[in-house]
């Protein structure tokens, strides 16, 4: 750290995750600076993350959410707090900030030495006839939530839309539910949490099914109806929908309004361009969190990434490098998880679909294990999809969904992305195991182990029949008679694995062999097996029967409830 590059007053715009952390570590970093932290809303520092949980009871205590408030941050880090007080123009040149009392409207300048812009994103709201109706809310801040719980408290609502089926709309669903609320989901992507692949959502939509919501996708809102409060809501389509109360989730964008008037270069999505140390275009302004573009860690391009893990880490950087340190912000990949009843699902790095958006070669291998033992009394199945480079095997993204122990192997993956691991390596991970938490081969070791197959050259895989472009393709299905009644892939031949050896000649050596099984694990057995009986074009069923079942169901994904 250079001294005299130390920053002497910083005025922090926006608080929560990014502004106050800058805040926090910049007191850590130096006593004698004065330090401002100016935020538009009531609340400084709130977890914002767990307003869902608030909604639907889970968390019960109101304070729990407010990590820091104006007076523990003037008694701990003596800091300036001013809330309910909103930036509305930034003057390079003067290097002063107008700031707008809220309540008032009265306006005064700040000076800054360093400035630090964290006002992160906001809700989109299209402009649809009805908009302006009682009963419709964003989820984004504490006074939202407790908005929301007022209407619901009220006792009049029974039925709730939620619009949007990304991270923030299921969790309100879930909590909605909880509180016994009639649920409808709209989401104009054909499918729920439109980030993830289609067919890795399908255990989501059976558990929605399950929890009673109605779900529709495919279809986006058109309108709101009612007289002074919201009534109901019609789509796209033309199908209307009673809503006491609509929950809006369509996403949020940065907020740069300001920034861009100052004349501050912005780049993906609009978001604020900052280089390495995380200044923007002017050096001496920085920002990050939901507001500033980042470096993708998977291929090095720049993306937007609205994440709380990335905007805490930023805090911290920024915090350091306005007293003359050169710390790098190394980027993110984007990793996530959410709960939605009984099912969890995990993403990092690429997903199939953003790799081929992305043009980056690729491969996928799946893999569907228990989560522990299965010895072990209460196995739950998590099916694991890897996105692999074909050149070199190195791990570009992976999606876990099940229940139990889904976090674990996610937070496993999204280390090996960070670490440039390869599917090799995954296979040769040393991994904690006992019966109650593992098998001796981990479900990541076992993905890895699975798609380092493929990368050696070891046997063909493909991820669906169709992937298979010869004349002649054929399906084996090598599982027991006993496992043939939740059906099977269509005009396949059934010979269970036990049996193959002794009736391998009755199958014709020159068609191309699709083999599968419950989960990939014995068809894997099968394909080597006819390969060391001379059998040339033999391919594995990547995932097997669990994963084509997801697959087909992506195709008919309909409303689960009319």
């Amino acid at each position: 750290m250079n001294p005299s590059e130390a920053a002497k007053k910083v005025v922090v715009v926006g608080g929560v995750a990014l502004g106050a952390g800058v805040a926090a570590k910049s007191r850590r970093m130096s006593e004698q600076a004065e330090i401002v932290l100016i935020e538009r809303g009531p609340y400084v520092s709130f977890a914002n993350c767990g307003l869902p949980y608030y909604l639907g009871g889970v968390i019960k205590d109101r304070s729990k959410l407010l990590l820091h408030t104006p007076e523990s941050l003037k008694s701990r880090f003596d800091i300036d707090v001013r809330v309910k007080q909103e930036v509305t123009k930034i003057d390079r040149d003067k290097k002063v900030v107008t700031v707008r009392l809220v309540d008032t409207g009265e306006e005064y300048e700040e000076s800054y030495d360093k400035l630090v812009l964290a006002m992160g994103a906001r809700p989109i709201f299209p402009n649809l006839p009805g908009k302006e109706l009682d009963g419709i809310f964003n989820m984004r801040t504490v006074p939202d939530v407790d908005r929301m719980k007022t209407w619901i408290e009220a006792g009049s609502v029974k039925d709730v839309a939620v619009i949007g089926a990304g991270f923030i709309g299921l969790e309100a669903v879930e909590n909605l539910v909880h509180l016994g609320l009639n649920v409808t989901l709209v989401e104009k992507a054909p499918q729920v949490l439109p980030p993830f692949d289609a067919e890795i959502t399908t255990p989501v939509l059976k558990e929605l099914n399950r929890m009673g919501v109605n779900v529709i996708v495919g279809d986006g809102i058109a309108s709101f109806s009612g007289v002074d409060r919201v009534s109901g809501l019609t789509l796209e389509s033309g199908k209307d929908i009673k809503a006491d109360m609509v929950i809006m989730g369509l996403g949020v964008r940065p907020d740069t309004s300001i920034a861009q008037e100052a004349g501050l270069e912005t780049g993906f999505a609009g978001a604020l361009r900052v280089n390495e140390y995380l200044q923007t275009s002017d050096a001496d302004i920085y920002s990050g969190g939901d507001l500033a573009e980042l470096p993708y860690l998977v291929n090095g391009e720049k993306r937007w990434i609205p994440l709380a893990g990335a905007a805490n880490k930023q805090g911290r950087i920024i915090g350091k490098n306005l007293f003359g340190a050169k710390e790098k912000f190394r980027g993110a990949q984007g990793t996530s998880i959410v709960r939605v009843g009984k099912v969890t699902l995990g993403l990092t790095g690429f997903t199939e679909k953003s790799a081929k958006q992305a043009g980056q070669p690729y491969f996928v291998s799946y893999n569907t294990v228990g989560h522990h033992a299965g010895y072990y009394p209460g196995a739950e199945d998590l099916t694991i999809k890897l996105v692999v480079d074909p050149e070199d095997g190195r791990l570009l993204g992976a999606q876990v969904v099940g229940g139990t122990g889904v976090d674990k192997r996610i937070d496993v993956l999204a280390t090996a992305i960070y670490g440039n691991m390869t599917v090799e390596d995954l296979a040769s991970l040393d991994l904690a195991y006992a019966p109650p938490f593992s098998s001796a081969k981990d479900p990541v070791i076992m993905a890895g182990m699975a798609a380092e197959n493929r990368q050696r050259g070891e046997i063909q895989t493909v991820a669906r029949v169709s992937d298979v472009q010869a004349e002649n393709v054929r399906v084996l299905d090598v599982r027991n008679a006993n496992e043939l009644d939740g059906g099977m892939i269509e005009n396949a031949v059934n010979i269970p694995l036990d049996q193959l050896r002794d009736h391998a000649e009755k199958l014709d050596k020159a068609a191309h062999w699709v083999v599968y099984c419950r989960s990939g694990h014995r068809s894997y057995f099968a394909t080597k097996m006819l390969q060391g009986l001379g059998f040339q074009n033999v391919y594995n069923l990547t995932g097997g029967y669990v994963v084509q079942e997801l697959q087909e169901s992506t195709k008919t994904q309909q409303p689960v409830h009319s």
